[in-house]
C-alpha cells in the first residue's frame, strides 16, 4: 500500500484495532510504561498486536513510543495495549510523577555553604 508524505500508511487507524474505539482501561495514559509480560504470544492475535510485541520485547517503553515505532495513532496503540494487558501479555504501569520542585531558599543555602568553604 503507497503512503502519503507524512509517511504514515493509508490504514485507518480502526483497522489496526479491529474496530475497536476505545481501550478497555480507561487509566492508560501517554506516559504509561508498557512491558512484554514474557509469555509466548497465542497465534490468534492480530498483526498489530504481534506487532507491538515485538516491540516491546526489546525493553520497557511509553505508550507514545510504541506509537511511535509502530507508527499508529497513540489512540490505536492504547487499545491495543489495554487488550494486551487484559489477556496478560503486557504488564503496564503508571507514569513516573514528574520530581517535586527545589527549594530555592535551599539551593541559596547550598551555594552559601559552599561559596564559605572556598575562602
Amino acid at each position: 500500500m503507497t503512503g502519503r508524505p507524512g509517511g504514515r500508511p493509508l490504514v485507518p487507524a480502526y483497522l489496526a484495532t479491529g474496530g475497536v474505539a476505545r481501550p478497555s482501561r480507561p487509566r492508560l495514559e501517554r506516559l504509561s510504561v508498557l512491558a512484554a509480560a514474557g509469555q509466548p504470544a497465542p497465534a490468534v492475535l492480530s498483526a498489530a498486536q504481534q506487532a507491538l510485541l515485538e516491540v516491546l520485547g526489546e525493553g520497557a517503553l511509553t505508550l507514545v513510543e510504541s506509537a511511535a515505532l509502530l507508527r499508529l495513532p497513540v489512540s490505536a496503540v492504547r487499545v491495543l495495549a489495554a487488550d494486551l494487558i487484559d489477556q496478560d501479555l503486557v504488564a503496564a504501569r503508571a507514569p513516573i510523577p514528574p520530581a517535586d520542585r527545589f527549594d530555592p531558599d535551599l539551593l541559596k543555602r547550598v551555594a552559601d555553604g559552599l561559596r564559605a568553604l572556598k575562602h
